[in-house]
């Protein structure tokens, strides 16, 4: 049982101060028109976190607060400079990898950046830095959470379609690595070139039609296709449109996600009920990862028992921090590069279909730790880039 502390014994609650930097790119819009960005993405998630730790918080004599950050990335570093000038002390960032990395460098040891969106195995390797706790799981940790399950399958012929664009490339690459990490054979690859033509046009539809089989025709012999489209360009165009009738999994068809809001395992269907009457949508993974973010953060001030921005960075880090994510066991921190362990949905477009590890593959320190980069593979060294 946790003790009270003094603190909740005084009139006025010690104030922990975070903030959400969401910084949005101008880019197409996504290939469906159910995946447009909502003006709230990443921060209805916050609110429901802040409303989370409250109700803890009241009895700890502590209160919660994020401000909400807009940017774009010409603007995002001076919103990161305000952020530190006006004392705070925890920054979840949503940007992609190269911002991630530059405003990690930014921040130095003056804030603790939590990162809710890139997934980039670079920022968990050789690009690490100490003030940096990633949220959002890794394109490896996505990798292998599929890979796991096409083995289970014995889907062992893949037949890899990657994108052009750099994100593209290096979730290409996971599954490179997965797959021989796993004893997957990758019969053939293909590179989907990115040449910016209109998406959601009249004849859009007409055009896949004639276009993915004929991409994808006189392909290897494959069991599976393994779609690599962080960028959104093609994959969802795969599915029934591909030469020969095969599963479609990665981008599309059956995807790895860190959340999907036809989960309802664990005690998941009262969260999504209580997110949903905040939002007046479904939950989706930046949502997810945000609240996480700032969950644990919760946790670290309620188990800790302290306010101080130092004391709570040194127990998120610490082995004895864990936080609940609604996904059937405690989610820890890695050492070794402050991933966040956490099991992995493969979900459909309406239902889960499985969670990853699967059962068959086990560890000798976690079982969570056969997703992703392991202490033995790890190119970071805190040493280096602190």
């Amino acid at each position: 049982m946790l003790a009270l502390p003094a603190m909740a014994q005084q009139a006025t609650p010690e104030v922990i101060r975070a903030a959400v930097l969401r910084v949005d790119r101008q880019e197409l819009p996504p290939t469906s028109r159910l995946e447009l960005a909502t003006e709230d993405l990443g921060f209805a998630g916050a609110r429901l976190a802040i409303e989370d730790n409250d109700t803890t918080g009241r009895f700890m004599g502590q209160k919660f607060t994020a401000q909400e950050v807009v940017a774009t990335p010409d603007t995002a570093a001076d919103e990161l400079e305000r952020l530190i000038e006006d004392d705070i002390g925890f920054v979840v960032l949503l940007a992609d990898d190269g911002l991630t990395l530059s405003l990690a460098d930014q921040a130095g040891d003056r804030v603790t950046v939590l990162n809710a969106a890139a997934r980039g195995d670079n920022l968990r390797g050789r690009d690490c830095r100490f003030n940096t706790i990633h949220v959002a799981p890794s394109h490896a940790m996505l990798a292998d959470a599929l890979a796991q399950f096409l083995m289970w399958k014995n889907w062992t012929r893949w037949f890899l379609i990657e994108g052009s664009h750099q994100s593209d490339i290096d979730l290409a690459n996971a599954y490179r690595r997965s797959a021989a990490k796993f004893g997957a054979r990758i019969v053939e690859e293909r590179l989907y070139e990115d040449t910016g033509g209109a998406r959601r046009t009249d004849s859009g539809h007409v055009q896949v039609q004639k276009q993915m089989p004929v991409f994808t025709q006189r392909a290897a012999e494959h069991d599976v296709v393994v779609a690599a489209d962080d960028a959104d360009v093609f994959a969802a165009y795969l599915p029934y449109q591909v030469w020969d009738p095969r599963p479609i999994t990665g981008s599309a068809g059956l995807v790895p996600r860190s959340w999907h809001p036809a989960m309802e395992a664990w005690g998941a269907s009262q969260f999504q009920n209580r997110f949903e009457a905040l939002a007046n949508r479904p939950m989706r993974e930046l949502d997810y990862q945000t609240w996480l973010a700032l969950r644990m953060l919760g946790e670290a001030a309620t188990r800790s028992g302290s306010s101080e921005t130092g004391e709570l960075r040194d127990y998120l880090l610490s082995e004895q921090f864990e936080v609940a994510g609604f996904k059937g066991q405690k989610l820890t921190l890695r050492d070794w590069d402050h991933q966040l362990r956490q099991p992995i949905l493969l979900s459909t477009g309406l239902l889960m279909t499985s969670v990853s590890p699967q059962e068959q593959y086990l560890h000798q320190t976690s079982r969570l730790d056969t997703l992703g980069i392991d202490r033995p593979e790890t190119e970071c060294s805190f040493a280096e880039a602190k």
